[in-house]
């Protein structure tokens, strides 16, 4: 018994003593832990730093034969308060950070710290219960008889060894932190990847994105969702400009895309061709998929095609002439997927231009949008009038428009300007409304007393769309918003073409 006792209160002596010793280290952390445990604040901040000291206490007084039974009681009391805390903040749903052995192990309380806190007590108990009237072995009596040579080198081999096992076990968790850190930072790397950004590299090793245009687009070859073959040969063969979609089923901006993939898939159907390559498994893809009716989704194995069109993020697109060629710089991100689709169906199966940047040997290049054709569906677009809300074209269908691109400054329009107001104020039947894209302010645009909407195109966007590369120039668009008229150059033509669609000067008809 004597024995066993003397383990009992070297268990319950090391316990203590290394709990007391690392709140010590840690005493921020332990005030704060006694707070969360429910103690006042004012309270906390003096108890932080009493408790450890009398773990440490209890600790030494266990050691000794003549105090041990008062250690033990000690040990007791502050298990069982240990415990009724514990108890207390698990009743009311709450699982604050014990901080039991302050930096060293600190995790939320439950049913097994419970557990652990109550068989120390047990432990504590039992010293207490049979070592008030027994005669306990000494933990140091033996190290007392040794020569006081062999006294100090075991004290200080000990010393060393508890230095040596201290900063290894530093070491692990420096190691361990570091692995976590490297995963989190990894992590973070891959959802920024899968968003289009990347970092981390100076500008001049960052890596090219995408395919140099007028290059053969990589052949490919993949599963639908169920299961039948889709391949870039089948995709040309429809006779139509392709856009790729690369996008993952874990991306969340792709998720964002998809309703408007599936709006494309529908309203461009006549003149674009619009796939989605994919990561994943087919029941992730047909979940994310299957409420937006998507069409020719190709599952990748894991990411060759990625590789193939040197694609490093999703969501990223590009443009694939019907020849077979690379007729886009590789689009990244949702903003720059959304132009590079509309530009292509304005241009309605007309070629692409890629123009080259001087000076650039990324092989960057921009759509060179072609004056649309008559017949054809005009360019969509949107733009802010003068009270900056947004006006699309497509909220002019069910009646002609005729487009007059403007700039407040020109002097062919200021000398047309009181012939508009006039036909505004008395406008020929069957005539189509106006709708102004102007290059001026907004100050400068209200100054004309202008009774149509006028549509800021400040960076001359839209005006490039159709061709018009001064001003005044006008065209016409029908109730379906196909081009109904060519473009128009001069105050003569453009009032002309202003009167109706059928009194269209004979030099403005093609």
């Amino acid at each position: 018994m004597t024995a066993a006792l003397l383990l009992a209160r070297l268990l319950l002596s090391i316990i203590f003593l290394i709990a007391g010793l690392a709140k010590l280290a840690d005493l921020p952390g332990s005030q704060k832990a006694l707070h969360d445990f429910g103690v006042p604040e004012v309270l906390a901040r003096p108890l932080g730093i009493v408790l450890p000291i009398a773990e440490i206490a209890t600790a030494v007084v266990l050691i000794s034969a003549h105090w041990a039974w008062y250690g033990a009681i000690g040990a007791l009391v502050l298990l069982l308060v240990f415990i009724a805390g514990i108890s207390y903040n698990l009743a009311r749903g709450r699982s604050p950070d014990c901080h039991c052995f302050g930096q060293l192990h600190s995790a939320p309380v439950g049913p097994s710290t419970l557990v652990r806190n109550a068989f120390l007590a047990l432990v504590a108990a039992l010293v207490a219960w049979f070592g008030r009237g027994n005669i306990n072995l000494s933990a140091t009596n033996w190290f007392m008889t040794l020569p006081l040579a062999q006294q100090i080198t075991l004290f200080i081999t000990v010393i060393g060894v508890a230095l040596i096992v201290g900063e290894s076990w530093l070491l692990l968790q420096m190691l361990s932190q570091q692995g976590r850190l490297l995963l989190r930072t990894e992590r973070l790397e891959t959802r920024l990847a899968q968003a289009g950004i990347v970092f981390g590299l100076p500008e001049q090793e960052l890596p090219i994105a995408g395919l140099p245009i007028g290059t053969r687009a990589p052949a490919f070859s993949g599963k639908g969702l169920d299961h039948e073959t889709i391949s870039l040969t089948a995709l040309r063969a429809l006779g139509k400009p392709i856009v790729l979609i690369f996008t993952s089923p874990t991306c969340a901006p792709c998720s964002t895309l998809m309703p408007e993939v599936g709006r494309w898939q529908r309203d461009y159907a006549n003149q674009l061709t619009v796939a989605l390559l994919s990561r994943g498994s087919v029941e992730d893809n047909r979940a994310k998929t299957s409420e937006h009716h998507l069409l020719r989704l190709v599952i990748q194995r894991q990411d060759e095609i990625d590789k193939l069109y040197n694609v490093q993020g999703t969501p990223s697109a590009v443009l694939i002439h019907p020849d077979g060629l690379i007729d886009s710089p590789l689009a990244v991100g949702h903003e720059n997927i959304h132009t590079l689709v509309e530009r292509a169906a304005s241009l309605h199966q007309v070629p692409l231009i890629p123009l080259m940047l001087p000076g650039n040997n990324h092989h960057r290049a921009a759509l060179e949008p072609a004056i649309p054709r008559v017949g054809t569906l005009a360019p969509a677009f949107s733009l802010p009038d003068l009270n900056g809300e947004s006006i699309s074209l497509s909220s002019f269908l069910g009646a002609s428009v005729l487009l007059l691109f403007w700039n407040p400054d020109c002097g062919f329009c200021k000398r047309m300007l009181s012939d508009l107001k006039a036909w505004e104020a008395n406008p020929p039947q069957g005539a189509p409304r106006l709708l102004v894209i102007s290059s001026g302010t907004v100050e400068e645009n209200r100054v004309m007393g202008l009774c149509s909407p006028v549509l800021s195109n400040k960076d001359g966007n839209v005006s490039r769309l159709f061709g018009a590369n001064g001003t005044p120039m006008a065209v016409v668009v029908d109730a379906q918003g196909r081009v109904a008229s060519a473009l128009t150059e001069g105050a003569p033509d453009v009032l002309a073409l202003a009167g109706s669609v059928k009194d269209v000067p004979q030099s403005s008809r093609v």
